[in-house]
């Protein structure tokens, strides 16, 4: 038996850091033209800045970027070439860190090859002298010495552009622009396609400033839903309203959080927007967001006083079921399925209707809090790790763990319900092992996955995982002691060892020794308690 890894603490997670809500934008013809010639413009600025951005490399300092600024400003306004300049830093930023998540991939491939291509053909893995298993054939072992040679190469190229500050990045998406040299694969016209990549690089957004009016001076929403727009130098002549600004015929009315966004811009707080064209549905949307107040993380045993809704999630459902402070499972297990086939705002809606039922049924259960494994399957989607079993390797790359934690994580947030993550080691394993036989019944059939949610709930409440069993008879004796996985000592009514009465330890109570002392009929067990009072077993919980 290989040794096992240790398992990390359990921990809460804290709160969204901000707020983004969405609108459509029923737009008139001028009002649609108009947003597609200054989006455009601005495109063209900014993918001008990004270009220049990414020449500069390592070399960029806040005297660079000033210098970016300024030109900027001369061909638009400060504000504009201040949210140009912004929105390319954080590009540049991100590319850089999707070069670094590249980088420690392909290396961790080659070290996965390395390892395999030097063991014998047909060799099992060794989990406890660390050795992966060898190829299957003579081919696949020769195949993947080519492959090896491929990504050595990839990785020497991917060092040097890191080495040299140099990102690959496009405006619009990489994927759209290849998809300009495959019309046909992706279903599209040259004149649909050059309509997709013109409104992917327009340029209409706007950080919010506090204490401006309405929270934003550049793209500027009313708290009567109307939207207008500080037209850039160039295309003044286009404005309707005072100060070269552009208002819009249609209104805003954000539903989602409309309340708490009218607060904002009523105080003059910031508050950032967004417009953008979806060419598919032909409509206009606005984007508003804000940053929430970092808002104060509860203890984690403030957190799971009342219990906790243990949650083991799988690719088509979530399997869940209340526990409570002493790790005992209560009411029955709950399933919320989903379906992951279609597109990908089907995808999105499934996950969010199935979360909804989670959290409804976790605030009907009583608990404050949900637990739910920290899965990550980034590391293991690749054939070095799971061979030929295609199956298994599909699954787990259509697995929403990053979508399904961050979506629960911002809905739990407004129902005050607290998310606390553990590690995932053992839990399935373990979780059938002690669980999945000794809660089903005739009528009620318990799947591995619901016994993986108790475990996953009971590591968050720190218990172990196997349930309490009574020990062998030889060993119930008093002199063995308290033998049994139980609940703490300072829980009340707790199970304990018979504390020690001196003198021989016979059937007939000491004289004075208790209530029942001379009373004969005390011999007789049925209906009465037992002689000596001072020490009473309670009922107790099934485990901890």
């Amino acid at each position: 038996m290989g040794r096992l890894r240790e398992v990390a603490a359990p921990f809460l997670v804290p709160g969204p850091a901000g707020v983004a809500i969405r609108d459509r934008l029923r737009v008139s013809e001028l009002d649609s033209a108009v947003l597609a010639e200054v989006g455009v413009f601005l495109g063209s600025l900014a993918a001008g800045d990004l270009a220049e951005r990414s020449r500069q490399g390592l070399g960029h300092d806040a005297a660079a970027w000033a210098v970016r600024k300024r030109e900027l400003t001369g061909r638009s306004s400060a504000r504009w070439a201040g949210s140009i300049t912004k929105a390319t830093h954080d590009q540049w930023a991100l590319a850089r860190r999707g070069q670094a998540a590249h980088l420690a991939w392909l290396r961790g491939q080659i070290a996965s090859i390395e390892a395999r291509l030097a063991r014998p053909l047909g060799a099992k893995a060794d989990r406890q002298e660390g050795l992966a298993r060898g190829y299957a054939s003579r081919g696949e072992w020769h195949a993947k010495s080519r492959r090896l040679q491929a990504l050595k190469d990839r990785l020497a190229a991917v060092e040097a552009d890191w080495a040299a500050g140099r990102v690959r990045v496009v405006r619009g998406g990489k994927h759209l622009a290849n998809a300009r040299h495959h019309l046909a694969a992706a279903g599209l016209s040259e004149q649909q396609w050059r309509l997709r990549w013109q409104a992917a690089r327009m340029f209409l957004a706007a950080d919010g400033e506090s204490g401006k009016r309405f929270g934003n001076e550049t793209l500027r929403v009313t708290d009567t839903g109307r939207l207008s727009i500080k037209l850039p130098a160039p295309l003044a002549h286009l404005a309707n309203a005072s100060h070269g600004r552009y208002v819009l015929d249609a209104t805003v009315a954000f539903r989602h959080r409309g309340q708490e966004w009218r607060d904002r811009i009523t105080a003059n707080r910031a508050v950032a927007y967004r417009v953008h064209h979806d060419v598919a549905r032909g409509r206009w949307y606005v984007t508003a967001s804000w940053q929430r107040a970092t808002a104060s993380v509860l203890p984690l045993d403030a957190a799971l006083a009342q219990g906790v809704v243990g949650v083991d999630m799988n690719d088509d459902h979530l399997a869940a079921w209340r526990l409570d402070v002493h790790g005992n499972p209560v009411g029955e297990p709950q399933r919320f399925f989903y379906d992951l086939s279609g597109s990908t705002e089907h995808r999105d809606a499934q996950i969010r209707h199935a979360l909804t039922r989670l959290l409804h049924h976790t605030r009907r259960s009583g608990a404050a809090a949900i637990a739910l494994e920290d899965l990550d399957f980034a590391a293991v989607k690749g054939r070095e790790k799971h061979g030929r079993n295609k199956r298994f390797r599909r699954l787990i790359s259509r697995f929403p763990t990053a979508r399904l934690k961050a979506r629960l994580v911002a809905m739990a947030a407004e129902q005050d319900i607290a998310v606390v993550v553990v590690d995932p080691a053992y839990t399935s394993k373990w979780g059938a092992q002690h669980w999945q036989t000794p809660l089903a019944t005739p009528r009620r059939e318990i799947s591995r996955h619901d016994a993986a949610s108790i475990a996953v709930g009971r590591r968050a409440l720190g218990h172990p995982i196997r349930r309490r069993t009574a020990p062998l008879p030889q060993y119930q004796s008093d002199a063995a002691g308290h033998r049994t996985v139980q609940a703490r000592p300072e829980t009340r009514r707790r199970e304990e060892t018979r504390p020690h009465l001196p003198g021989p330890r016979t059937r007939c109570a000491p004289p004075g020794g208790g209530a029942k002392a001379g009373d004969q009929c005390a011999q007789h067990r049925s209906g009465h308690a037992a002689e000596l009072e001072s020490w009473h077993q309670d009922s107790l919980p099934l485990s901890l």
